[in-house]
């Protein structure tokens, strides 16, 4: 079996709180971006193994997703070949990806029968953003990210571009710069400005620490503003930055 998991792109990400559990709670919009998307085969085989292609990087998300599944399920060993498109330590959710669709595919190729909302709490168990990738449709997300809620927007007309970076940004790196506070003006009243002024009251609040660190993110960003984007930003704790262009 082949899926192809697919990037994200946050529009909005707000780091509100400090959380009693080390984490932290989160208000921000995902949005699926099809044209960038991994290569994930699930295959039968005599002994469990993951390999990967393209990028020189271990798997661990596969890795749990598969182990996840198998603590309720009597899954019998497969090969996992995941051919790495979306880049890694990029916001764009590509490892969770990778294993939200493991989840998905195992689901499908082993006819287990579990519905959307239970692979969302395995994939919970997983990573923060992964839930999303189950149902892999625009939705607001609040707490670690799990907290999903779907979200009636429209980009057609609009372009997304997506302009990763050679930057690696940790998610640890990417909090120690974080200050957590309510934003002035709440997501979801945010996100019914027209797109035009987004730029105006929508915000990540990584950027600020990020962008000090490596200001050629900063530049990019601009870059995509002189050439006409609509609405520019960095997606999820960085370092890709992507725009929103009319077609």
């Amino acid at each position: 079996m082949i899926v192809y998991p697919n990037a994200k792109i946050n529009i909005g990400l707000y780091v509100t709180e400090k959380r009693p559990d080390g984490y932290h709670n989160i208000e921000t919009l995902f949005v699926p971006v099809p044209h960038m998307r991994d290569i994930l085969e699930v295959l039968p085989s005599d002994t469990f193994e993951v390999k990967v292609y393209n990028l020189d990087i271990q798997d661990k998300l596969c890795t749990k997703a598969y182990e996840t599944l198998r603590r309720d399920f009597d899954l019998p060993p497969v090969v996992i070949n995941l051919y790495k498109n979306i880049p890694v330590g990029a916001g764009l959710g590509g490892g969770s990806s990778d294993a939200a669709f493991t989840l998905k595919a195992l689901n499908e190729l082993f006819h287990l029968g579990i519905a959307d909302d239970r692979l969302a709490e395995y994939a919970a168990g997983i990573g923060s953003d992964c839930p999303f990738f189950i149902y892999d449709s625009p939705m607001t997300a609040k707490g670690r990210g799990e907290m999903l809620t779907p979200y009636n927007i429209s980009l057609e007309g609009y372009e997304i571009r997506i302009f990763p970076q050679d930057v690696f940004v940790s998610t640890k790196e990417a909090y120690a710069g974080i200050t957590p506070r309510f934003p002035s003006i709440p997501l979801e009243k945010a996100l019914q400005y027209p797109l035009e002024k987004w730029k105006d009251v929508l915000f990540n609040d990584f950027e600020e620490s990020i962008f000090g660190k490596y200001p050629q993110l900063a530049q990019e960003k601009q870059r995509l503003y002189d050439e006409g984007a609509v609405y520019a930003a960095m997606s999820g704790s960085g370092s890709s930055i992507f725009g929103l262009f009319r077609r």
